[in-house]
């Protein structure tokens, strides 16, 4: 096969990443909460419930910011029924996941968990905006967020936490252009109750950072009309709007989802050109960031076959969305996460989706282990070496012809140059039978030598690491990678996520 080559240069950046670019999720979904971060029954649960097993992985797996209490869920979420002593909490049916929620996990315990994962992880909540309104986002950000002598931020004392949340990021709603949403919305509504709630939370705390609701998907059909709404209404009273996109194979077609990025870098270029034309009407100055805080690979037809089946009957954290991730599935996910890399400059906010068991990098046993997914090692490696200033990465690649997205280059690459000047190149070969040489130049990068050249392939493109075999699948080290002369010569397997480090 022909090489694949591209130069590194560090006059040529994208931007700066933001260590927010590796949060992840937690929604009352399935068993993301319950048996998955909280579980007092477990034999690793701490004094408060939470696996001390699954803890540690999160913190292996590097996640940053923590999105709450969803999703679908938040769209029918009373705030109160979250807080205060766990016995008083009220059980209510949540139309969402049509599951039963006890509330034994609520806003103390989510804020908890978020302490033990350590300093890093930031909370990111989202606000009710489909059956509730200002009244209700303002009275939890008072208790959330004031420090005292009011009759809310004295309860939140009198429940246990003195020392107020702190949460800076605030989700103004979820999804609220999707028909399946509680309180679903036309994109005039929400964008007049998204400025009215955005306008009042100012009020109460102007340093607040929120993010209003953008397009469910690309492929929602008022997509770029209803970010041009909302924004029109609620520009200078938002730092971000958010996009959310899942991908999965359709009709046997790999090597259209091997090029799934195509589309979230589409996604992410045309959300930006909308935010900027909207800017540009209005003669404003600012620029809206971008918020993905829905992303990953999730078999959302296997979903749609139980979405309605009987079995679904008001359970407590049933078994929903437990996708079970091959090496096929991580390298698309490592292709995700350069699209994401790739755009930092705009991308300041991206969660994975979800943290855990619910289409997630970590899965548990009820009163069992905990394991990582083939997904988990992309998503680790790059947030550890991820941070600092992206490189611009113009790639000459071999191309393959796909039914979605047409001609596609082979390689798919990034890389972000540290603090310290090292540089780590991220590479996925989307080709399913070929190896793929790759040559990058180095321009006034004074590197001279590969300290690791880790690779997650697999002979078997379904392999996947299951109860029964925790570890079939973990990243290994290539062979014959070399820095000569300021050249970087490599091999990329077939069907591989690389992670390139030079020093």
């Amino acid at each position: 096969m022909r090489t694949a080559r591209f130069t590194l240069d560090p006059a040529f950046t994208t931007g700066e990443v933001n260590p927010r670019l590796f949060g992840s999720f937690v929604e009352h979904l399935g068993r993301c909460v319950y048996t998955g971060i909280f579980e007092p029954t477990h034999p690793t649960a701490d004094p408060e419930g939470l696996r001390q097993d699954v803890l540690d992985l999160v913190r292996e797996l590097g996640v940053t910011t923590l999105r709450y209490p969803g999703g679908n869920f938040v769209s029918g979420y009373k705030w109160e029924d979250s807080v205060g002593p766990v016995e008083d909490r009220p059980r209510r049916l949540d139309l969402a996941w049509r599951s039963t929620e006890t509330n034994r996990f609520g806003l103390s315990e989510y804020i908890a968990f978020l302490k033990k994962v350590g300093p890093q992880a930031e909370p990111m909540m989202a606000i009710n905006l489909g059956t509730r309104g200002v009244a209700e986002a303002l009275e939890l950000q008072e208790y959330a967020n004031h420090p005292s002598g009011t009759a809310l931020s004295d309860l939140r004392a009198a429940h246990g936490d003195k020392d107020p949340f702190g949460i800076k990021v605030w989700c103004l709603g979820n999804e609220m252009d999707g028909p399946w949403q509680t309180g679903h919305k036309t994109a005039e509504e929400y964008g007049r109750i998204a400025a009215e709630t955005a306008r009042a939370m100012r009020q109460m705390d102007p340093s607040v950072e929120l993010v209003a609701c953008g397009s469910s998907s690309q492929s929602m059909p008022t997509f770029a009309e209803w970010e041009a709404t909302v924004l029109a209404e609620t520009y200078d009273l938002v730092d971000y709007i958010s996009l959310h996109a899942y991908y999965e194979p359709h009709d046997g077609d790999l090597d259209s989802f091997l090029a799934s990025a195509v589309d979230m870098e589409s996604f992410i270029e045309n959300v930006v050109a909308t935010c900027d034309h909207i800017g540009a009407r209005l003669k404003s100055q600012k620029k809206i960031n971008l918020s993905f805080d829905e992303w990953n690979v999730w078999y959302t037809s296997r979903w749609h076959e139980i979405e309605n089946s009987a079995d679904r009957d008001w359970a407590e954290a049933p078994r929903l969305l437990e996708d079970n991730y091959s090496v096929l599935d991580a390298v698309v996910f490592g292709s995700l996460l350069i699209a994401l890399l790739r755009h930092a400059d705009r991308v300041t906010v991206a969660c994975l989706a979800q943290l855990v068991n619910v289409i997630a990098p970590i899965m548990t046993e009820p009163g069992g282990p905990a394991w990582r997914q083939t997904t988990f090692f992309p998503f680790a490696q790059a947030s550890r070496y991820g941070r600092g200033q992206v490189l611009d990465v113009r790639v000459d690649s071999p191309t393959h012809e796909t039914k979605k997205y047409g001609e596609t280059d082979l390689l798919h690459a990034t890389a972000v140059r540290a603090e310290d000047g090292t540089v780590t190149v991220f590479a996925v070969n989307r080709s399913r039978t070929e190896a793929l040489p790759l040559e990058i130049a180095l321009s006034g990068l004074a590197l001279t030598q590969v300290t690791e050249h880790s690779v997650l392939a697999d002979t078997d493109p379904d392999a996947r690491n299951t109860l029964e075999d925790p570890e079939r699948v973990t990243p290994h080290a290539a062979e014959g990678t070399t820095l000569d002369n300021g050249t970087l010569t490599a091999v990329l397997e077939p069907l591989s996520w690389n992670t390139i480090r030079l020093a």
